[in-house]
Formats: structure tokens, sequence, C-alpha cells
């Protein structure tokens, strides 16, 4: 299961995609980024899943408490190339996250039913150093909007995954990523202004 951000390489050497959705889980930005979208000196944030009982410990400044699924793609890896693709994640992913494997749902004539059977994910666990937990979500858009790493600009990273989500079917949506990407946008227009205009 991606969190709609896989390399074009591992793309190419996958089946059809599948839009679907994991039950149990959050998808916040709640974890530094030293080495894509930000620097040791400066780390960026990105988004990890996190399950939901973890993230209750966490949560006394998330302003959308009940959420608890997260949409996005599952892709098959055609064998002959599973190696390659996965050494690729593990090192992609080596900054804090645990693999572990999770039916994967969708809606299929109106009704829930699992798409995919043991995907692949990579969670954020809160015992990993990387993971910094809820920050206040005009603190962490400010972040977010000033932040840029190796991969580029922090913000151009949250664009382009609310846009992907929001493109991934009907029923596809996530809060967080949605107050998130309007503050930062906010930011955008106001420029470098000290106080983020006050969101509905």
């Amino acid at each position: 299961m991606a969190n709609v951000s896989i390399p074009e390489a591992c793309i190419l050497r996958s089946s059809s995609p599948v839009h679907g959705f994991l039950k149990g889980y959050v998808r916040r930005f709640a974890q530094s980024s030293s080495d894509h979208r930000g620097t040791p000196e400066n780390p960026g944030r990105v988004v990890t899943l996190i399950h939901v009982e973890d993230w209750q410990l966490f949560s006394s400044a998330d302003p959308f408490p009940e959420d608890d699924i997260v949409w996005g793609i599952a892709y098959t890896i055609d064998p002959k190339y599973s190696e390659e693709v996965k050494a690729y994640l593990d090192y992609r992913e080596k900054d804090g996250y645990t693999e572990e494997t999770i039916d994967v749902w969708g809606i299929v004539d109106g009704k829930e039913q699992v798409v995919v059977r043991n995907a692949t994910v990579y969670v954020g666990r809160p015992d990993n150093p990387s993971f910094v937990g809820c920050e206040p979500i005009d603190q962490l858009a400010r972040h977010i909007w000033k932040s840029e790493g190796p991969s580029g600009k922090n913000k151009e990273y949250l664009y382009k995954l609310a846009e992907s989500v929001k493109a991934l079917a009907p029923e596809s949506y996530d809060s967080h990523l949605d107050a998130l990407e309007t503050r930062v946008k906010a930011l955008d227009v106001s420029e470098n202004v000290d106080v983020i205009p006050t969101i509905p």
C-alpha cells in the first residue's frame, strides 16, 4: 500500500494499481525528514501511516481525532522485479519506518470488501527516532511551508500527495491533508507573514 507517492521505476514493474483504503490507521505528517524533504540541520516533515491506537496517545492537538482510515494505492509487483523494488522501498523508507502486512479494502458495488490481501505497508511507530508526534496544525503548516531538502520543497510533497488522494475515488478523502494544504497555500499567498490566516 502506497501513500500515493511511488517511484516511476516501481510503477513500471507492477500490474494495474488498485485503489483502496486501510482500516485502523491514520496518515499524518508526523515523521521528520532529514534526507528527502529537509536536512539534518532543518528536518522537514513527511507522512507516515500510524496505528489509530498509537496515534491516540499523541493526538491531543489533532483537529480530526475520529479519522481511522487511509486511502491509497496498492501495487502488485512482477515477481522478477520483486527483490529490486523491495530493496528500493526499504532504502527509501529507511528513516524510521516499520514494515507490516495488512489487507486493503475498497468500495465494490457500493459495499466495503477486501480488494488486496496481505499488502506490504511501511508504518511509523512512536518509538522510532524520527517520529515527532502531533504538532499544532498551524505550526506544522509553517514548518512544511519553509522546509526543503534533497528531494525538493516540503510543500510540493504535500500538494502532490493531497491532489493524488483526491483523485483516487469519489469516496476518498483525507481531512489532515486538506487542512494542511489550505493553510500552506494561504502562506504562499501571504508570503512570509508571521501569523497564519485563521481557517474555519
